[in-house]
């Protein structure tokens, strides 16, 4: 399969497609903090790229267990949302269309591995903790307002 390094993702034709989990375990959710521009430093959901030829559930188990360690059973598509980060003249410096999957644990060691810093199982209360990714939050709010019905 085709891997993408991360300068051909800067000042791109079109958008990347991207992969993200929302993996829950006893109420609460698995955070990564990012160890890689762009974004480093930021807590966002675990996940990446899809590659080329690579179905999207296959993405999202494969970038979680590269980021996390963990194998995940994904349960359903939750949510489509976009991410354009602009340069200082207003440019799409990168620019991403993210699939979030509601999934669970399904086995594997949790640890941050891959371009993850860390990993932490977070409770709704404690989100705004974090310097979570810019759209994240709000999408993680209604997994969890989801999940409470």
């Amino acid at each position: 399969m085709f891997s993408i390094n991360e300068e051909s993702r800067r000042y791109p034709t079109r958008p990347f497609l991207g992969v993200g989990a929302l993996i829950f375990e006893d109420g609460n959710l698995l955070l990564v903090e990012r160890a890689k521009e762009p974004l480093k430093g930021y807590w966002s959901l675990p996940g990446g790229i899809v590659e080329a030829g690579e179905k999207l559930e296959d993405g999202i188990r494969r970038e979680v267990r590269e980021e996390t360690g963990l194998v995940v059973e994904v349960l359903s598509m939750f949510e489509i949302f976009e991410r354009i980060i602009e340069d200082d003249a207003g440019k799409a410096e990168y620019h991403y269309v993210l699939i979030d999957y509601l999934c669970k644990p399904a086995g594997g060691q949790l640890l941050a591995a891959s371009d993850v810093s860390r990993v932490a199982w977070v409770p709704a209360r404690n989100l705004r903790e974090y310097r979570l990714t810019e759209g994240t939050l709000a999408v993680i709010e209604r997994a969890f307002a989801k999940l409470q019905r």
